[in-house]
């Protein structure tokens, strides 16, 4: 159900709620807080986010300002929509705006929010942060995990081949989507299948539940009621999740009692086992890092995170290059430039694609994987460019609206053109306002490394073995590209293709 249709849902509950938020008195001020749209009573300005609300919120934006306040149900909400602003708020105030909102599908999917994406600031956070980033993520980790990339590559590969040669139509979403599910499951658990499970479907299901909009994130006395019936339907598939992950964990433990053959490469399961319930002294109290739970909630994070952003951005990538043939044959050529006639891209090659580079920051720039970023949510009031934001409200980084404002991005700015970068020095690290595809601050994606290593190799990948052209002598013009709001910005529609084999 879309916000605006429970929206009007809400409204036949708004006589009795507003009665018995009248009850109450709130509290009264008058600090200034940023513009925005009156909002209708108990739903707020929810009727206004429609079914795409990225889009939506821009639109106010360009009548209300960079930075736009607004009640979603009975949160305080700031829409913050230029690089000026975001910088404030993700680099000047980081701290003040380091946490993140609770929601029902946080407490159930990241296991009481133990996870890296959505749990609160604190020590505990910072702390399996650490662990992740340190651990799991480092430049020597990835680099142990290349030949396990490779071997995926190649199938994937073998996989487009056989149907190029049989000229059969491509489903690249659902295929880029596997490949990178078998390198994340190899990643973390040392195996791409288990026919015990469904590992797949239930992630999926989760991720789907997971986006859905929850009205009782908004208005939270229609909580109990799971109006929606997500709550019930996510515990179900928590429930799920947590027999398989248990099974794998319970593995790895009696693995680890064994002796494990020479030149073992431990999986990520193996290396949070390692820390499994150790602690450490802090101001005198003892403090666990890293518990069961923990390890669930992080691994839930990765399978996440690891899977669906990377597939949609390369979908949106390759949907890009087809529609523009120029930059494709410009790709093409570079790659063939750095790689010669060897068939696969090595990660030796990577670093020397600047043009493949240039095309990924570009799609980042159109295409923002997560619109809004991941929101945060104020832990003191404050004060932003002389408007006053309240503890405790809700704040979105509109990173769609921003790679597609002129003026930060002046002219054809609904263009693809990968060669804006040729001479701007803006990279994805967060420290460029104007491109945050990662987010930036202490909230910063620490998985960054790792999901542009798979984006750029698969991509250079697919373009240097084939060509592409759409089904049923469809034009590249006529090519849609419509979105579907949810974790991610995927496509509407999968990208599906018809290849053709060039080394």
């Amino acid at each position: 159900m879309s916000p605006y249709n429970l929206a009007i849902f809400s409204l036949f509950l708004a006589p009795l709620l507003w009665f018995l938020k009248g009850l109450i008195k709130p509290l009264k001020s008058n600090r200034k807080l940023p513009p925005g749209p009156r909002g209708l009573p108990i739903i707020g300005s929810l009727n206004l986010l429609g079914k795409l609300p990225h889009r939506a919120l821009n639109d106010l934006a360009k009548k209300y300002g960079p930075i736009m306040s607004m009640k979603l149900g009975n949160v305080t909400t700031i829409v913050v929509s230029s690089p000026q602003i975001a910088e404030k708020v993700l680099k000047t105030h980081d701290l003040v705006f380091a946490s993140r909102p609770q929601n029902e599908a946080g407490k159930h999917v990241s296991y009481g929010n133990k996870g890296i994406a959505f749990g609160e600031y604190g020590h505990y956070w910072r702390n399996i942060r650490k662990l992740c980033t340190l651990e799991l993520f480092s430049a020597k980790k990835i680099d142990a995990l290349s030949k396990m990339r490779r071997e995926e590559l190649v199938m994937m590969v073998s996989t487009i081949r056989d149907a190029a040669i049989a000229r059969q139509v491509v489903d690249v979403s659902d295929l880029v989507g596997d490949g990178i599910e078998k390198m994340t499951y190899r990643m973390l658990f040392g195996k791409f299948s288990d026919d015990r499970f469904d590992l797949k479907g239930t992630m999926l299901d989760i991720m789907d539940q997971a986006g859905a909009f929850n009205i009782a994130d908004y208005v939270p006395m229609l909580g109990p009621l799971d109006i929606q019936g997500l709550t019930r339907r996510i515990k179900a598939m928590r429930k799920t999740m947590d027999t398989i992950l248990d099974t794998f964990i319970r593995e790895h433990e009696e693995a680890a009692s064994s002796t494990r053959p020479e030149g073992y490469e431990p999986d990520f399961v193996d290396i949070l086992l390692s820390v499994l319930d150790k602690s450490e002294e802090r101001r005198g109290d003892l403090i666990t890092l890293i518990d069961r739970d923990c390890i669930k909630a992080i691994l839930v994070d990765m399978i996440a995170a690891g899977i669906d952003t990377s597939r949609t951005t390369i979908e949106w990538i390759m949907s890009e290059l087809i529609k523009n043939p120029r930059i494709l044959k410009k790709l093409q050529q570079e790659i063939k430039d750095v790689v010669g006639d060897a068939e696969i891209v090595e990660d030796k090659d990577l670093s020397k694609l600047q043009y493949l580079d240039m095309v990924i920051k570009e799609s980042f720039r159109l295409h923002t994987t997560v619109p809004l970023l991941i929101p945060r949510q104020s832990m003191e009031d404050i004060v932003i460019d002389g408007y006053f934001i309240p503890k405790k409200s809700r704040i979105f980084i509109n990173a769609w609206a921003i790679g597609r404002d002129p003026a930060v991005w002046s002219e054809n700015v609904l263009e693809f053109y990968p060669e804006r970068f040729a001479d701007k020095k803006i990279d994805l690290k967060g420290l460029n306002y104007e491109l945050l595809p990662f987010g930036s601050g202490r909230r910063v994606c620490p998985g960054m490394n790792l999901g542009l290593v798979k984006v750029r190799q698969i991509v250079a990948q697919l373009v240097h073995s084939f060509d592409f052209e759409l089904p049923n002598g469809m034009s590249a013009s006529d090519l849609d590209m419509d979105e579907k709001f949810g974790l991610a910005l995927p496509r509407e529609n999968h990208l599906l293709v018809l290849p053709s084999v060039r080394i």
